[in-house]
């Protein structure tokens, strides 16, 4: 039987029946103390309260934990460090101080997986994985020999992807050493912008984020560094972290290359440049915020390649597909894609350009900005300083004689009228709007004040959509669901169901996952429904309807990806839910 089961029941924490009634259910006997505190026969607190004492007693070692995956080594590092009255520290929000790494040996902080936070008059601050560790102790003491060291408490997860970035920022320790000898033999600001060396540490930057597949690059001034992250998969990751000094340059030298004012840092400024990144050219959009530390700089990586994503080779499953295909060549009307912001809304909108665009059709986008230039297609840029709002410019576009048109987005009342008024009088409209799903976008529309039956006679089809993380095919592994999740779910998913999850390697950055993947509905507006929503139908009505006509909602939808192993089930529960 488990270690610490055997120790409970030892203890009078739980009771032999509530250990005998779980092993005659067939449960694994790993997962059996997990079902004990999702029961309620002892809560999760009392469970890591059982192992702290353990630990500090001796009896247990640190590293027992890891045997469970459903107890955190977070939680039960809180409990130790209060214990031991000890800082816990969440190094993801503290600003730590470089300097102290500078002359010590990385080897000898990654064999202990410790790292140097801040130092004062007293003493220096070093985070432990394990504050038991008195060889550890020892061994950072004799680093630091000039003050006592104090003792942090953090995860061996954010400290081991610190110790990381340590090495990164050391790869390119060279190139910066030849940037402050280069800026401190020159004197004049032009002179400085120019430098070469800034150049090669832009491309060093680009290289390594575009590598990593950032779709966004984040420059950011703190009150003792410059941080560059990258949003990887949909979520922000830390890159290259630099001394203060080379942010003024770094900031400078892109601006430049976007062509912005780099007199003004008092206002945001918005631009774009392209530049080869490897052996491919992308473009750039730059985008720039006065914050009290500087300006924060974000890059978005428009890679010209996505303009040209086919819908199918975005995640979209087959039936899906189809369904927006038939809609999309339909002669007239109107289809919506909705979704958050991040959903991927754009590139279908992009997906759906490709479709549409031949020599005899007139195709005119309104967007803000253009993201993808496009052959085939008349794009126009909303720019509000000089009077061109998405409405201004939707009036002149059907003067224009256009077949298609796409507008990138429905923001106000004016716009959408123009669109379901285009809609009506022979034009196939695309547009996006910001609803959670595909049903709510007809409540919406009302809300704008859209009359039911322009709705009902201009709407075509709406897909919903979002975006969820794939699984690292590296290290994917099967998934242990709780007896709870899959009494929750149990109406919706078939019998003896298997998921599936990425454990985290080298190759997905400790993640599990490696790339997205778009889950949808799509809503057909078949005549019954038109005619529902001519008459104000309730949602509830409308989505009893559209079950009839064959639709199938995004948890469904995403549901079957995580049961294909495409994707876990918590991205799933997490984004549509």
């Amino acid at each position: 039987m488990d270690r610490i089961i055997s120790d409970l029941l030892a203890n009078g924490s739980i009771m032999k029946s509530q250990v005998d009634r779980l092993i005659a259910k067939g449960l694994d006997n790993n997962l059996i103390l997990r079902d004990i505190t999702i029961s309620g026969f002892m809560t999760m607190d009392r469970l890591i309260r059982f192992i702290v004492e353990k630990i500090l007693s001796g009896e247990y070692n640190l590293s027992i934990i890891d045997n469970y995956d459903y107890i955190h080594e977070k939680d039960v590092l809180i409990k130790l460090a209060h214990e031991q009255n000890r800082p816990f520290l969440d190094l993801d929000s503290i600003d730590m101080d470089y300097r102290l790494t500078a002359n010590i040996s990385l080897a000898q902080l990654k064999k202990y997986n410790v790292f140097p936070i801040s130092e004062n008059d007293l003493n220096i601050v070093i985070a432990f994985s394990d504050p038991l560790d008195l060889e550890a102790q020892d061994a950072i003491q004799r680093l630091f020999p000039r003050k006592p060291i104090k003792i942090a408490v953090a995860t061996k997860k954010q400290i081991a992807a610190y110790l990381f970035k340590l090495e990164l920022k050391d790869s390119v320790k060279g190139l910066v050493k030849k940037i402050r000898d280069e800026l401190n033999s020159i004197s004049s600001i032009e002179q400085q912008q120019e430098a070469s060396s800034i150049l090669l540490l832009i491309d060093v930057i680009l290289n390594a984020c575009i590598k990593g597949r950032a779709s966004d690059i984040h420059i950011e001034p703190t009150e003792k560094n410059c941080v560059v992250r990258a949003r990887i998969d949909g979520r922000l990751a830390e890159i290259f972290i630099f001394e203060k000094d080379i942010y003024p340059p770094l900031a400078s030298r892109l601006k430049l290359l976007a062509n912005l004012d780099i007199a003004e840092k008092r206002k945001p400024q918005d631009g774009r440049f392209s530049t080869m990144v490897g052996n491919r050219e992308y473009d750039f959009r730059i985008s720039t915020l006065p914050t009290i530390y500087g300006e924060s700089i974000v890059n978005r990586v428009l890679d010209k390649e996505k303009a040209l994503v086919q819908l199918e080779d975005a995640g979209m499953d087959a039936v899906s597909y189809q369904k927006l295909l038939r809609a999309l060549h339909v002669p007239y009307g109107i289809i919506l894609v909705t979704g958050p912001t991040g959903s991927g809304k754009t590139t279908t909108l992009y997906g759906a350009l490709n479709e549409l665009r031949n020599v005899e059709d007139k195709v005119i986008t309104v967007e803000d900005p253009v993201e993808y230039r496009m052959n085939l297609i008349q794009q126009v840029q909303v720019n509000p300083k000089v009077g061109l709002s998405f409405a201004d410019a939707l009036r002149s576009i059907l003067r224009q004689d256009p077949d298609k048109i796409m507008i990138g987005e429905i923001r106000d009342k004016e716009t959408l009228e123009i669109a379901v008024k285009a809609a009506l009088t022979g034009h196939m409209v695309i547009s996006t709007l910001h609803t959670n799903d595909s049903i709510s976008a007809i409540t919406r529309m009302v809300d704008m004040g859209i009359p039911h039956y322009l709705i009902s006679g201009a709407l075509v089809a709406i897909q919903a959509q979002r975006l969820v993380r794939k699984i690292c095919k590296n290290c994917k592994t099967e998934e242990r669901i709780s007896a709870t999740t899959l009494e929750e779910l149990h109406h919706i998913l078939p019998e003896n169901s298997r998921f599936y999850v990425g454990k985290g390697c080298r190759e997905c950055n400790e993640t599990g996952y490696m790339g997205r993947e778009m889950i949808c509905e799509v809503l057909v507006i078949t005549d019954d429904l038109r005619s529902l929503i001519a008459k104000g139908a309730s949602m509830e009505a409308l989505r009893t309807q559209a079950i009839k006509d064959g639709f199938v909602c995004l948890l469904d939808n995403g549901i079957d990806k995580a049961l294909a192993g495409i994707t876990s089930l918590e991205e799933i529960l997490k984004v549509a839910k």
